[in-house]
């Protein structure tokens, strides 16, 4: 596990669960060891953060490549942080520039790591699951590891979209983990993957008990990190 992030593990993640009091179910199916892919629904920025908060075991996340790449002073601090967290950089141009985050996501996993993968493409507008796009699933067979499937209620509350940080006390905050589901040995045609998804976001909607809406959800401006489309 990075540093830094066995430091947070050590102080912030005990302050944020005494904070928001996380009702937490199923981290029985969180292996041990080895790598595996946590894909839920997406609600809220705090959605990662408090996913990162429950998880035993480091959880690589998304962040945006520019993060990696800036200069001065901030920079530089924001690089170290980044990459003492164990992040993985993100191209936002999309296109193969995107897909090149889960090249990289495949030899962490593969090393027996855990990565975080949102299937919905962005923040949920309406508290609705939209359709599953099949970059996890992809990730999934190209690793040759199991997807977790992750529900989370509450955190659209806790932090709606538009406001910067995330506020205790504003909802009952639930993350559920569901059984693995092992896609190995599935061909990585697209049919293929369109089921792998779907299969994916049955069983994240059993978890939350969303209204399923089948079409992506709409894009914003400006997404989050954490969010690779793909």
């Amino acid at each position: 596990m990075p540093l830094l992030y066995t430091i947070g593990k050590l102080t912030v993640a005990p302050t944020l669960r005494l904070a928001f009091r996380p009702r937490v179910e199923g981290l029985e199916h969180i292996p041990a060891s080895g790598g595996a892919i946590f894909a839920g629904n997406h609600l809220s920025v705090a959605d990662e953060l408090l996913l990162g908060t429950v998880v035993p075991r480091h959880l690589a996340f998304w962040a945006k490549s520019e993060y990696f790449k800036g200069t001065g002073l901030k920079g530089a601090f924001s690089k170290f942080v980044l990459t003492g967290l164990g992040a993985i950089p993100v191209e936002r141009a999309g296109g193969r520039a995107a897909l090149s985050a889960f090249d990289a996501a495949i030899p962490v996993l593969r090393a027996g790591d855990l990565v975080a993968v949102y299937p919905e493409g962005t923040r949920s507008p309406d508290g609705r699951l939209y359709r599953g796009r099949t970059g996890a699933a992809r990730l999934a067979v190209a690793a040759g590891v199991p997807i977790i499937p992750v529900g989370v209620t509450g955190t659209d509350k806790a932090q709606p979209i538009g406001t910067r940080v995330p506020r205790p006390g504003r909802a009952e905050i639930s993350i559920r983990f569901g059984k693995p589901l092992d896609f190995t040995g599935r061909s990585d045609d697209r049919t293929s993957l369109r089921e792998m998804t779907d299969e994916l976001m049955a069983e994240i909607q059993r978890l939350t008990g969303q209204e399923y809406v089948p079409r992506y959800a709409p894009r914003r401006a400006e997404a989050t990190p954490g969010e690779p489309s793909a």
